[in-house]
């Protein structure tokens, strides 16, 4: 792992790094020492690692709960070069839209292609981060909604590290098995006018999540408008479950 940068602001102390090929970002709090603390992975959505939600969850979860929060591009996003074979089907899956087609089925098969290049790079980042003396191997998390669920659910199913998860605005077509193999904690965000995922297929993931403590949240509006205060839920629903340190 090798540091970019560091910057500490309104207690929160923000690391760029790359490892290997990935350029991730770490944040944690700025007088961080060397007790382990919770580490919360978050996938981030169709854009990069430090999109405005992403940013601004790690920032409440460290000032809030004394967690740590890492957060990677996912490839062909943010920093990354762009994947050759990722931009032929996407124009493929455009054209087939335009077709007529379905674009949810699309969507999981791209993810699911995806997720096989992201879960061992994801875990590979959790074993890194968790060698820091200011992260150490205390409890994992994982949040991520849409592209950061559908790369999730494969992640938490094979990752036994990971206590508790926050998904949500992804569908079953290509993560129902994984999701089979999730028995930790979920919690589970719906947007009921999805125009990307149908609400069907939403539920149906929910469904085939084996958690036995599992809880559905939905909420009216798009795909694009979970509203704010699941943001609050989210925080409290970490602190619940992987504890809280002194941040």
């Amino acid at each position: 792992m090798r540091f970019l940068s560091d910057t500490s602001s309104d207690g929160v102390r923000e690391q760029l790094f790359t490892l290997g090929e990935i350029p991730g970002v770490l944040w944690t709090p700025a007088d961080a020492g060397a007790t382990p603390r919770p580490l919360v992975l978050l996938g981030h959505g169709g854009r990069h690692k430090k999109d405005p939600e992403v940013s601004t969850l790690a920032h409440r979860l460290v000032t809030e709960c004394g967690h740590a929060a890492v957060c990677v591009d996912v490839p062909a996003h943010g920093d990354r070069p762009k994947v050759e074979e990722y931009d032929r089907l996407a124009a493929e899956n455009q054209a087939r839209v335009e077709a007529g087609e379905e674009l949810a089925p699309l969507i999981a098969g791209f993810q699911a292609l995806v997720a096989r290049r992201t879960v061992p790079e994801w875990r590979a980042v959790v074993d890194a981060v968790q060698e820091l003396g200011h992260v150490g191997a205390g409890p994992v998390g994982y949040w991520g909604v849409s592209l950061g669920c559908g790369l999730g659910v494969p992640f938490v199913a094979a990752e036994p590290r990971v206590g508790a998860a926050v998904l949500g605005l992804g569908g079953a077509q290509a993560t129902a098995e994984a999701a089979a193999r999730i028995t930790v904690p979920v919690r589970f965000l719906v947007q009921w006018d999805d125009e990307r995922v149908p609400r069907e297929q939403s539920l149906a993931l929910y469904d085939a999540l084996a958690s036995p403590e599992k809880t559905s949240h939905a909420n009216p509006g798009r795909h694009g408008e979970l509203p704010a205060f699941e943001l609050d839920s989210t925080v409290s629903f970490f602190r619940r479950h992987l504890g809280r340190n002194q941040p």
